[in-house]
């Protein structure tokens, strides 16, 4: 075996300071990953919440309402906006002139055709009418004491003509009895002319004082009374200090409806075709109508036809004047039709698993709810699973999930 060299130990010696500076640098090393080590674990923890506060953030969506509406909407053609007018109205007046003495009616007076309205003062007419009736009388007297001679006339010329047969008496006697004849003959035919002359007058004056009389020219409303006693009337309206009209009035069983429908969306009205009535006053009334005719003349200044409604179902709160929106319809609407149903907007309607769902908001979140459709209400549908009022997603995106927390976007 190889002799090993022995080594003397004791003359080995450690180098302390290149141990204590080794030592040191190690323990700056252990240090520095340990910074860059918290550092590192901060960064992942920022962006770890970063990431989790993006996934939990509110999503921004449109949201709209559930509402009602009725299922005519899926056949309207179009719609127009008019007023109602009565096609039977009358401003009431008379054609005599002189001060009102009696006014009957007031504004919503509910009067018959011919019955009294008001009345002038008739006293200077009155007095022609008897002076009229007067003066007949006189004729028809005058003609009795006609008749009379003329009997006596006819006697005399019978026994005249039989003397002068007899030569008892001459021709001149026989001429002047046939003379005597012939002017109470004509005589009776003046005083029957008299007496025609006489009743025409009478008639006359009669109508003098008729006219002084106003009454309903037909069955109707009092709409506006425009005079009171003590006015002085006067079919010339102009004449200072004076009214022409008493009253106006209208027959409501002819109220209409006029709309006025653009001139390029005539060609969709046809005369007889359905329509729905709304009223301004009553949102909730919807009455059935009927087109009725189409006035043959347009409104250049507006470039709209004149369409007339009838209306086919009644109320009494309908009135001239009131503003109106017209349906016009391309079929009849059922009973179930014009009932009111609830409704939400196609947008909100989405397909999830093959089911029709909606998102319903309830302030923080949102919640999938499977929802039935109904009819096609041109941009809406009839929905059942719903409750008027709730807030919905309106085109909610295939992210969206159940339980996600959202807020109204902004308008723009």
């Amino acid at each position: 075996m190889a002799q090993v060299d022995q080594v003397d130990l004791s003359k080995l010696s450690l180098n302390k300071t290149a141990t204590s500076a080794t030592a040191a640098l190690a323990k700056r090393r252990r240090r520095k990953w340990i910074k860059w080590g918290i550092v590192g674990v901060v960064v992942v923890g920022a962006v770890a919440a970063l990431a989790v506060r993006r996934m939990n953030a509110p999503v921004e969506v449109e949201l709209g309402t559930v509402t009602t509406a009725y299922p005519t909407q899926g056949f309207t053609l179009l719609n127009a906006t008019g007023r109602v007018v009565a096609a039977r109205k009358a401003a009431v007046s008379t054609k005599a002139t002189g001060r009102l003495e009696f006014l009957g009616v007031q504004e919503g007076s509910v009067v018959k055709a011919g019955q009294v309205l008001a009345r002038l003062e008739a006293l200077d007419v009155n007095a022609t009418r008897d002076q009229a009736r007067a003066g007949t009388n006189a004729a028809r007297a005058n003609l009795m004491q006609g008749g009379a001679e003329l009997t006596e006339a006819e006697a005399n010329y019978r026994r005249t003509q039989d003397l002068f047969q007899k030569n008892f008496v001459s021709a001149a006697s026989l001429d002047t009895a046939k003379a005597r004849l012939d002017r109470a003959r004509a005589a009776i035919a003046s005083l029957k002319a008299a007496i025609g002359v006489a009743e025409a007058q009478t008639r006359s004056a009669t109508v003098s004082v008729e006219q002084t009389v106003i009454r309903a020219p037909f069955d109707g409303v009092i709409l506006t009374k425009n005079a009171n006693v003590g006015d002085i009337i006067t079919p010339f309206s102009s004449a200072a200090g004076s009214i022409g009209a008493v009253v106006t009035m209208a027959d409501m069983s002819t109220l209409e409806v006029e709309a006025d429908v653009a001139e390029s969306s005539i060609s969709k009205v046809v005369v007889g075709a359905p329509c729905e009535i709304t009223l301004d006053a009553f949102p909730d009334v919807r009455l059935l109508g009927e087109v009725s005719r189409i006035v043959p003349t347009v409104d250049r200044a507006k470039a709209t036809v004149l369409v007339k409604v009838a209306f086919m179902e009644r109320d009494p709160r309908v009135l001239p004047d009131m503003s109106a929106k017209v349906a016009f319809f391309k079929q009849k609407p059922t009973e179930a039709d014009r009932k009111v149903v609830t409704s939400v907007r196609k947008e909100a309607v989405v397909e999830r698993e093959g089911k029709s769902v909606v998102f319903v908001f309830d302030g923080k979140i949102v919640k999938i709810t499977p929802v039935s459709k109904g009819r096609d209400l041109s941009d809406a549908f009839e929905i059942s699973g719903l409750k008027t009022g709730d807030r919905v997603v309106l085109k909610p995106g295939a992210e969206l999930r159940d339980g996600a927390a959202v807020v109204q976007a902004a308008k723009k």
